[in-house]
Parts: C-alpha cells; sequence; structure tokens
C-alpha cells in the first residue's frame, strides 16, 4: 500500500495504491478530510491475501471502520481491491456487483451559497444551463446570521461546530423563517419547478425549530432536507418526518449497513444518502441501497473528492436498482477530470456520468504530473512513496475469546 495526499479538490483527500506481485495495481481513496491513517494501519492485515477475495478480506478489516472519516480506511481500501479484481478478471468493477440497472448515473453538483435569494437562483440557473437537471443549495442559519432578530441562541452556540443539535437551544424566530421562505421564493421564481431542488446545511437547529422551519418551506416542493439533525437521533428523525411534506434524507457518515437499519425500519427517512467513501466501500453500499429498497427509499449518494472515488460510486450507482442521483462537489475545477486517464472527460456531460466499460474502476492509471500539482507537502507520503513503516503493524484482532 502507497498513499498520495491530495488537497484542493476542493477538499482534501488520499489516494491509495495497492501494488501486486502479479503486476496488477488497485487505487483507492481515503475520503475527504479523513486520515490516511485509517487505512495504513491496515497495510499489515493485507499484505500476502488474494486482492480477488474481496469479501473475504472486507470482514477482516470491517471492525477497524467507524462512523464519518473513521470509515475512510475501510472503504478505501475496497475500493482499491474492486479496481484490482475488474483488472485481473477483466470486466468492469460493476459487474462484479451483479450487473448494472443503468449505463448513465445523474449527478447533480453543490452551488456556493449567496446571501441574497434571486442571485442564489441565478447561479442555479447557470447549473441548469451546463446541462445538470438536479440542484442543491444551502438554507439555514448561515444566512440569518446578519439579520437582526432572525436567530435566538444562547452565548457562543452560533459559533460552535462540535455541539449536537439539541444541546445548542438555537431556535429560528417567526422573522427568520419569513426571511428564508422568501429567500427560496425568489429562487424557485428564477428556476421553476421542473428541475428538482435540495436543501442542506441547515445548522446545528433544535428538532422544534426544523419542524417550524420545515413546514414553511414544505410549500416549495423541495427534493429533500438533508441532515436537519445528527443521523443518530432516529426518534426525531421520526418526529421531523410525520411534521413535514418534504422528503428527509440523510446518511453521508453513516457506516455499514447496520447503522442504516435504525433509521429505515423507524421509517424516519424517505432518502438515504450514503457517502461509499464511509459507508463500506462499492459492495456494502449497494447492500445499503437494497437494504433500502425493502423499505420504500431511493438511495441517493454523497461525494466529495477525486475521479477515482466518484467512478467508484459510478459503478455503484449503475448495480443499484433504487439508486436516485449522485453528488459532485468539483464540476467548476478544471483539471480535475485530468487526475486519471484512459477515460472520457469531462467525466460529466449534460448531467450524467457514463458507466465505464473498461476494467475495474474504469481508468488506466492515475496522471502523474497533474497529481503532483495538487499534492499535500505538508504530509508525508509524497507520489506514492514506500511505507514500509506499516509492514509490521500487528493486534490481536480478533473480537472474541
Amino acid at each position: 500500500m502507497r498513499v498520495c495526499h491530495l488537497r484542493g479538490l476542493p477538499m482534501d483527500c488520499s489516494l491509495i495504491r495497492l501494488d501486486t506481485n502479479q503486476g496488477i495495481s488497485g487505487y483507492g481513496e481515503v475520503r475527504d478530510w479523513a486520515s490516511p491513517t485509517y487505512a495504513l494501519m491496515l497495510k499489515s492485515r493485507l499484505i500476502g491475501e488474494n486482492p480477488c477475495n474481496i469479501d473475504k478480506i472486507f470482514r477482516k478489516i470491517k471492525q477497524f471502520g467507524h462512523h464519518g472519516r473513521q470509515g475512510g480506511g475501510v472503504s478505501g481500501i475496497e475500493m482499491a481491491l474492486f479496481d484490482l479484481a475488474g483488472k485481473a478478471y477483466n470486466v468492469p468493477a460493476y459487474q462484479l456487483l451483479g450487473g448494472k440497472f443503468r449505463s448513465q448515473v445523474l449527478c447533480y453538483c453543490d452551488t456556493d451559497s449567496s446571501p441574497d435569494g434571486r442571485q442564489m437562483g441565478e447561479r442555479l440557473k447557470r447549473r441548469m444551463d451546463r446541462g445538470f437537471k438536479f440542484l442543491k443549495m444551502d438554507v439555514g442559519i448561515g444566512l440569518l446570521r446578519d439579520v437582526p432578530g432572525a436567530l435566538s441562541a444562547p452565548p457562543e452556540m452560533l459559533d460552535s461546530t462540535t455541539i449536537m443539535h439539541p444541546f445548542t437551544g438555537i431556535q429560528v424566530t417567526q422573522l427568520g423563517i419569513e426571511y428564508l421562505v422568501e429567500y427560496v421564493r425568489q429562487v424557485r421564481e428564477i428556476i421553476g419547478y421542473e428541475i428538482p431542488l435540495a436543501a442542506d446545511h441547515f445548522g446545528h437547529l433544535t428538532v422544534e425549530s426544523a419542524i417550524r422551519l420545515g413546514r414553511a418551506l414544505d410549500r416549495f416542493t423541495l427534493a429533500w432536507y438533508e441532515d436537519v439533525i445528527p443521523w443518530q437521533l432516529t426518534d426525531q428523525w421520526v418526529r421531523l418526518a410525520q411534521s413535514v411534506t418534504t422528503p428527509l434524507c440523510t446518511g453521508e457518515d453513516i457506516y455499514l449497513k447496520e447503522g442504516f437499519r435504525p433509521l429505515l425500519e423507524a421509517h424516519g427517512v424517505s432518502v438515504i444518502h450514503p457517502d461509499l467513501a464511509t459507508a463500506g466501500g462499492l459492495l456494502e453500499t449497494k447492500k445499503i441501497g437494497d437494504l433500502a429498497q425493502e423499505h420504500g427509499v431511493a438511495m441517493a449518494m454523497h461525494f466529495a473528492g477525486s475521479p477515482v472515488s466518484f467512478l467508484a460510486n459510478i459503478h455503484c450507482a449503475a448495480a443499484t436498482e433504487n439508486f436516485y442521483v449522485l453528488e459532485n462537489h468539483s464540476v467548476d475545477i478544471d483539471w480535475w477530470d485530468n487526475l486519471i486517464s484512459g477515460i472520457t472527460a469531462p467525466l460529466i456531460q449534460d448531467g450524467y456520468a457514463r458507466v465505464p466499460e473498461t476494467p475495474g474502476l474504469g481508468f488506466t492509471d492515475v496522471q502523474e504530473a497533474a497529481l503532483q500539482d495538487c499534492i499535500d507537502t505538508a504530509r508525508r507520503g509524497g507520489y506514492f512513496e514506500a511505507s514500509t513503516d506499516w509492514d509490521d503493524e500487528r493486534s490481536h484482532d480478533r473480537l472474541w475469546s
């Protein structure tokens, strides 16, 4: 295993490369803003294994993952194994997942916020002009910080990013709700209603304020309200779901299908939104989609990284029947597509990404010159330098006596 740390994609992430004694290499990615240590610590568990035994290796290492960024190591390794196995058997990764339901994948992109609703509408309209057929924007307390009387909050809570929503005491006033309603009305006036528009980044609100705001915004037929409260709070999701008429969406920080089960069984969401680079990789994310389908729930996918992880998402989306739409944060970065070779660029055209038919994840190799331009020189590793320090990492891994 070798690692290359990248910055400015626009998030930072780490590519991993698994090399074999058969001359085949596979690429994966430790998700945005996660420590590459989560992958490197598992190197000693991989050495000597047959990389085509993906499920066997995954079951061996999945105990070392967790929710949020802590799932990045296990998930990145699983991506690289699918890339390796696909190259070994000369089939695209989706074929290893059981085949595909679609040949192109609908994509959406985040759009930087504007404090002015009409200006925000124009920004989204430009996305539509580029061919995007699904949109997302931020709607929340970030737009209300400079609006007198719009928020009620205990001291310092508005500046906190580490305190869970129920413990902040932050509430949106009626004036604040009316301000956000007018903001979304202006956006809809410009982009219309034919294109789905999702909403994210509401802020660390109490569930009571979330309900009041959600009810007020229901009139705009938004595609979903995303991550309104922490995903762990199943009972609060159910309460919110029973109080609003807009679909609810969460899941980008949940690890493994077991993490999604409580929300699905309690009917707390209408859309799940796993990040494949946290959830456990391609096969586990497909299993999550299948579990959601059993409960009548669609699967959108969160993504913020390099073209390596993006293509892993494309294969998973192709192989999952109830897939909805895939996120991409990098559509405004001109050089982003050029980080890999052997695949048609740009990867997203007219709002869709084509599913590759070439082996593994679908690209032939990374572009060294392009990667060198965005390597994080503040971190060790350089351009896939040797990681022999991790070869002998050992522990008694058994979880039972």
